[in-house]
């Protein structure tokens, strides 16, 4: 799957079946986020990778909006260094290059954004120095249930041309 495709499909998974995902798919998936562009380099995350069933189990008590996760292969707690100034912005760009490249290998997520953080925080042994930015779960899904084609404003009504306002972009 190119990635303008991806872009266009991609939708929020939150609901799962338990089938494994390969390492390989895994790592590519983790790699993508290490990757990922970031203001004067910093690259303020942490990463750590969530594959032991019981873990991700537990996890289900700390993500509050996302009590799904339990149902995964492996989850991904991202965390960033609020030293850097542009933490959460970098932290957002691998959280994005994670997902798109998990869902080119047909693998939902979703951002889960309601958290317990000062629970996850000791659950998952995290230093109080670092900032929990998400927890995202991967797995496969039941495609029948990947979401509705996406209902997005036209492009007359967020496009503008070298002013805002000109509405010359169709």
């Amino acid at each position: 799957m190119d990635v303008f495709e991806s872009v266009k499909t991609l939708s929020s998974i939150r609901s799962y079946v338990r089938k494994a995902v390969p390492d390989s798919v895994v790592r590519e998936v983790i790699e993508a986020g290490r990757l990922a562009p970031s203001a004067h380099n910093d690259q303020p995350w942490q990463f750590i990778l969530v594959r032991d069933r019981d873990k991700l189990e537990g996890l289900g008590k700390y993500c509050i909006s996302g009590k799904f996760v339990s149902e995964v292969d492996f989850a991904v707690a991202v965390l960033t260094d609020p030293s850097s100034k542009w933490h959460e912005i970098d932290g957002t760009r691998a959280v994005q290059n994670m997902v798109l490249t998990a869902w080119s290998h047909k693998l939902g997520s979703c951002w889960i954004g309601n958290i317990d953080r000062v629970g996850l925080m000791k659950y998952l042994n995290i230093p109080d120095n670092l900032h929990i930015l998400t927890v995202l779960p991967f797995g496969y899904f039941d495609e029948r249930h990947a979401g509705p084609v996406k209902n997005r404003k036209p492009p007359e009504q967020v496009f503008h041309l070298n002013t805002f306002g000109n509405r010359a972009i169709k």
